[in-house]
């Protein structure tokens, strides 16, 4: 895990008491997952569907002033074998514009495996093949969510 705080908002006490934003970035679709320190529970939110960083911001900036997040968590891509590759670094770009855009603090998770567990927890829903597309990024940042809730909370 990561922290990303250019303005030292983070606070372990503050954060955990609040709502949690979560993003699965990819360089097409960013899925997004919320959730609350108090439940430890992540819920699929949306899918973006857009490359235009503008436009992903616009809604971006819709959702954290609707939810209030006190932290936002990304999915950090990593190859298999732990190694940073190019969508890691637009993944770091993204966490940095977040942080930077609404001052708030920004947690990174390696999320390896995060798509395939969010595509068995789809097919064990009756959900497959191509009906999966809408649905598997937002599922996948709920991974990366309660991932973080059931492991990435409890650390300092």
């Amino acid at each position: 895990m990561q922290l990303i705080d250019n303005e030292k908002v983070y606070s372990k006490e503050h954060v955990q008491s609040g709502t949690v934003l979560a993003f699965d970035f990819g360089e097409r679709r960013i899925g997004i997952a919320v959730g609350e320190h108090l439940l430890a529970s992540a819920t699929p939110l949306m899918t973006i569907d857009n490359e235009s960083n503008e436009i992903r911001f616009q809604i971006i900036t819709k959702l954290v002033s609707e939810w209030q997040p006190r932290l936002l968590v990304v999915g950090l891509p990593l190859s298999l074998d732990g190694t940073e590759h190019a969508v890691t670094q637009l993944c770091k770009k993204f966490a940095r514009r977040l942080n930077g855009r609404f001052n708030l603090p920004v947690m990174l998770i390696d999320e390896r495996y995060s798509s395939v567990e969010a595509s068995q927890r789809l097919n064990e829903a009756g959900i497959r093949g191509r009906a999966q597309k809408e649905m598997l990024d937002q599922v996948a940042a709920q991974t990366i969510l309660q991932s973080y809730f059931d492991y990435g909370s409890k650390q300092d």
